[in-house]
């Protein structure tokens, strides 16, 4: 069987892809007598993976028997899994078989393994380790060939920690972990079980189908839904029920979703990373990229800022710029035409510009801006005269004279 025949077997809907590797990996380990972990919140539909391990088995003709862990008083947790001899406590009026006798040959599923008494995880641990197990009340040892696999919605490594659990009995259920994902990971999965329960529930009341708009749906998939599945399905059922009409938009959906206004993105507290909220790499990789997509709107706000402080300034160095070149254009007309063909104007270098607040005014006569000029470039070449001409964009002969016609020290 491939993935898409268990989903349709067994009534999962979804294409999301931790439901998929879930699926996946319990499909590969039914052929084997491996023990099983499957941990996920509360509502997700972790029953359903025991099922699918024991229908692909050697097993599935035997039988399958699920215990709810957390349902069974502390009391008697012992006589239901183990059974009981006659007379072994009041009440016990004739010997019982317990699940694991019963089971023998099949499957049993653990739920909520974690709400175990201590005394009981001794003798679960010697029916993982050896086989064996012995009635209350009893000092004969009995055998028993069974398939186990269980499942939790508590922090185990926490509960061991606050010595609620047996860390060697972990170790040994923890064979091959299956991890369900929460629904509020699923995105587009969302819609289509509410379409499914939508559908289901109008049969059942004899009435037409709700249908979400748009915004419905976008309220729908972003919403934390702390309730997983279902709390999904009891919200499905309540709105078939209750409202009259068939189409419902995200106004009427959010009277129905308690702290509506909780944001499904990762949580930072006291910057550090909430680990409960992570409970993937990918929402870390999404509160990576979300962090640095404000980054760089910072970054932009900040250069956007520095261009324009530095606006006047550039706009100065362009006048400048401008004005030197008309100057060398009128004056480079009494010179050859090879010359002026030759003409180049380098402008100065931002290192050579220096700002300053004293405010001097300028003069306006071409001789002193030309004089200034040439004293520039032969300080820059430290008296060479070529490179100063090259720079000045003029010949070297035309520079000579102009340092004879203004009598400039080079």
């Amino acid at each position: 069987m491939n993935i898409q025949q268990i989903k349709q077997r067994f009534n999962i809907i979804g294409s999301y892809y931790g439901l998929d590797h879930a699926i996946n990996i319990a499909m590969q380990v039914a052929a084997t007598d491996l023990t099983v972990l499957i941990t996920g919140e509360s509502g997700t539909g972790k029953e359903v993976f025991p099922q699918i391990i024991h229908s692909l088995s050697a097993r599935k003709h035997n039988g399958y028997i699920a215990v709810n862990c957390g349902a069974i008083p502390e009391g008697t947790i012992d006589s239901e899994l183990f059974g009981h001899e006659k007379g072994s406590f009041t009440g016990a009026h004739e010997a019982r078989k317990g699940y694991f006798e019963v089971a023998d040959g099949g499957t049993i599923f653990l739920d909520e393994v974690a709400e175990l008494p201590l005394s009981t995880q001794v003798r679960l641990l010697r029916v993982l380790e050896s086989g064996e197990f012995m009635r209350v009340g009893s000092s004969k040892v009995q055998k028993t060939n069974i398939r186990m696999v269980a499942a939790t919605n508590v922090n185990v490594l926490e509960a061991i920690r606050n010595n609620k659990f047996r860390e060697d009995l972990y170790y040994r259920l923890n064979t091959v972990p299956i991890t369900v994902p929460a629904l509020r990971k699923r995105g587009p999965d969302i819609s289509l079980l509410f379409r499914k329960f939508a559908s289901d529930f109008a049969e059942t009341y004899r009435m037409p189908a709700i249908v979400l708009t748009e915004d419905a749906k976008f309220k729908l998939e972003n919403y934390s839904w702390p309730g997983n599945i279902r709390q999904l399905k009891n919200l499905t059922e309540q709105i078939s029920v209750i409202e009259p009409e068939r189409t419902i938009d995200g106004e009427k959906l959010v009277k129905y979703l308690p702290d509506h206004n909780k944001s499904n993105l990762p949580a930072v507290i006291e910057g550090k990373i909430d680990k409960e909220t992570f409970s993937s790499e990918r929402e870390i990789l999404y509160k990576i990229l979300f962090d640095m997509k404000n980054d760089m709107t910072d970054l932009k706000k900040l250069v956007h800022s520095l261009m324009s402080e530095s606006q006047d300034s550039s706009e100065v160095r362009k006048n400048n710029a401008h004005l030197i070149e008309k100057l060398y254009e009128e004056r480079e007309t009494t010179e050859s035409p090879e010359s002026a063909k030759n003409f180049q104007f380098t402008r100065p270098r931002d290192e050579e510009i220096s700002d300053t607040e004293e405010i001097v005014e300028e003069s306006l006569s071409l001789a002193s801006k030309e004089i200034e000029l040439i004293k520039k470039a032969l300080l820059k070449y430290n008296g060479k005269r070529k490179n100063a001409a090259i720079e000045l964009g003029i010949s070297e002969r035309t520079l000579y004279r102009k340092i004879k016609e203004y009598n400039i020290d080079s």
